[in-house]
């Protein structure tokens, strides 16, 4: 199956125009599996969407799957992960086909193909969901700007279905970190804060802070500010969204 994965048509060169490949001679490029990785992402950036935005019409999550399942998301993140450096080419289509963002995006959409066909559905989506979530979160505030609406809903609280108008209310005022920790805590999840050189970023008399929220050992959220708390409340904000939780008007307090 890795093999395969990375085998782009060119390599063999054979005809496309055939209907149907012999039963003893199946094409060994990575078509058939761009084609059901496609069908496999699909679903999961769907479910995600549903997920994170329960209440979307299907309208504008159509759109917002279209901006995160499109060439330039897949492309982007194929380049990331090293996958074209590998891919098996044709020799004097090599560098054209390598930095094709068509051939970059496909590339991809086949390694999750062949990774469904040898891991399954789970385990795919315990690597799709984390990576998706902040493109699902970035495509939802550009399509809400489509329909003339403000980039970020006033609260929105996905992972919890039967949040009443009291505690949202208080959850309005409690602040991003506050709230930041709160649902972490939910979710039996610690947090480490990194705080990274923030030489050049300031002066000598109002210094700037710089931290990163690292969650299981991925950067949630990252943040500045002219004081560590400012600089925490600020990841903390980005962290939110890239959790689907959008608060829009939050007290730093």
């Amino acid at each position: 199956i890795r093999l395969q994965v990375y085998t782009h048509r060119s390599f063999y060169a054979r005809p496309t125009h055939r209907f149907e490949d012999l039963p003893e001679d199946p094409s060994p490029d990575n078509e058939k599996y761009e084609h059901l990785g496609d069908s496999v992402l699909s679903m999961v950036v769907t479910e995600l969407i549903n997920e994170i935005y329960p209440y979307i019409r299907v309208g504008p999550s159509t759109k917002i799957r279209s901006l995160v399942v499109g060439n330039p998301t897949l492309a982007w993140i194929s380049v990331q992960y090293g996958l074209p450096e590998n891919l098996r080419m044709h020799p004097a289509q090599a560098i054209t086909l390598r930095h094709s963002q068509n051939v970059q995006g496909a590339h991809i959409l086949a390694f999750v193909g062949g990774l469904y066909l040898d891991q399954g559905l789970d385990f795919v989506k315990t690597w799709l969901c984390p990576l998706f979530r902040v493109y699902v979160t970035e495509a939802y505030r550009q399509v809400r700007i489509q329909h003339c609406l403000p980039p970020e809903a006033e609260v929105h609280f996905p992972t919890l279905n039967a949040v009443s108008p009291v505690s949202s209310r208080y959850a309005a005022n409690m602040g991003h970190l506050s709230l930041f920790n709160q649902h972490l805590q939910q979710r039996g999840k610690g947090i480490e804060w990194v705080w990274s050189d923030s030489a050049g970023q300031g002066t000598r008399t109002t210094p700037i802070w710089v931290v990163r929220a690292m969650v299981d050992e991925h950067c949630i959220g990252s943040g500045r500010g002219s004081t560590k708390k400012a600089a925490k409340n600020e990841a903390a904000k980005e962290g939110l969204r890239n959790m689907g939780i959008i608060v829009s008007c939050v007290s730093c307090s």
